[in-house]
This record gives structure tokens, sequence and C-alpha cells, in this order.
């Protein structure tokens, strides 16, 4: 049987979220090094998927290491570069999806303030069915919670849930639950498997 919905992670799926990469470019990967090494950046981003406010921890945490201190709050002044570039073929087969009646959801660690700062930058962010959001449900992937949340909220069985994320964590934890599950490496293998499932055609998905 074909799979009732579908379900997207947002970062590296897409649009890109490589930090490290933004931050090569603007600093140099010497310096870059030397503040990963000194600042918990990634722990300060885990705060803002789990609901903590978005402009408001960054700067707090720019303020508690002040020799960082601007280019910490870059992470919320520049935060679209961070978020780029879009992933255009993974785009169009979301569309492509939803143009065929398919329910598309989204299931993404993302700050609830961060997220409504970005949907008005990242309009894709707008098409999804359903949003499930780790800031808004205060619990992040792989915590088995939040696909529990999912499949109590959509009322769809695990086996008809189709769901692509870049982190095999996060792969691993939706597949002890019975979902489908596709390691997303390029929107061009995530195309192939909607046609494998019979969602897509080939012309459909850009193949």
């Amino acid at each position: 049987m074909q799979p009732e919905a579908v379900i997207f992670d947002i970062g590296n799926v897409l649009t890109r979220w490589q930090p490290e990469a933004f931050y090569d470019r603007v600093l140099g990967e010497g310096r870059r090094r030397q503040l990963f090494a000194e600042v918990d950046l990634f722990r300060m981003n885990a705060l803002i998927d789990d609901g903590a406010l978005f402009r408001e921890t960054i700067y707090d945490w720019a303020d508690r290491h002040p020799d960082w201190a601007a280019e910490i709050r870059m992470w919320y002044d520049r935060w679209i570069e961070l978020a780029s570039p879009r992933i255009e073929g993974s785009i169009a087969l979301l569309r492509a999806l939803r143009g065929k009646g398919v329910p598309v959801f989204c299931l993404t660690n993302f700050g609830s303030y961060s997220y409504e700062e970005a949907r008005t930058k990242l309009d894709f962010l707008g098409e999804f069915d359903r949003e499930y959001v780790s800031g808004r449900l205060r619990v992040s992937k792989p915590d088995p919670r939040i696909y529990q949340a999912v499949e109590e909220d959509c009322g769809i069985a695990p086996d008809r849930l189709l769901f692509t994320d870049d982190k095999a964590e996060n792969i691993t934890a939706a597949a002890r639950r019975g979902w489908r599950t596709h390691q997303f490496e390029s929107w061009q293998g995530w195309a192939a498997r909607l046609v494998a499932e019979g969602l897509l055609t080939n012309e459909e998905a850009g193949l």
C-alpha cells in the first residue's frame, strides 16, 4: 500500500543547514574552529530548538562570551545565510506531492520563534499540511515522544508514514516506531524513493 502522508525534515533536506560553512566563509576556517572550540554554539541552538527564545537566547550567549560576541550574534543577525542555499529539487518534490493531493508534513528540530521568523524568508514553510516543530512540542528528534506526537495528531498508522531526514539517528528512531524511512543524501535519491512508492512518476519527480 502507498504511504498516506510524506514527512520532510527541513535542515539539509529542503534548505542547507551548515553553520560551519557560513563561518568558514566569514571568519576563515582557523578562526571558525577556534570559535566553535571555545563556544558551544550547537548547545545554544539546541536550547532554541527545544523552545527557548530565538534572538534573546543568542544575544545572551554573546553576552556570556564577550570575546566572540559579534560572531555569536551573527547566528541571529545573519540566520538566513546559515540556512542557505535552498534545495530547490526537494522543494519541487514537496510541491509535486501536494499537487497530487498527497498530504505533506514537516517534522523538524526548529525553534518555535525562529520558525515563525523563517516563514517570512522561506516561502515553502507555508506549504505543509501539518507542521511538527520541536520548539512548539518541547521535544526534539530523536526522542521517541516527538514521533508519538505526530502519530497521535495525524491519526495515520506508522507504516503509512514516509519520512525523510538527513540524520541517521532520527531515521532510526522513526523506523523503530514502524515508519517508512529514507535517509536523505540528495534530492534525486529522495525523488527515486517517492517514485518507487508510487507517489510520483519519473516526470513528476524531475528524474
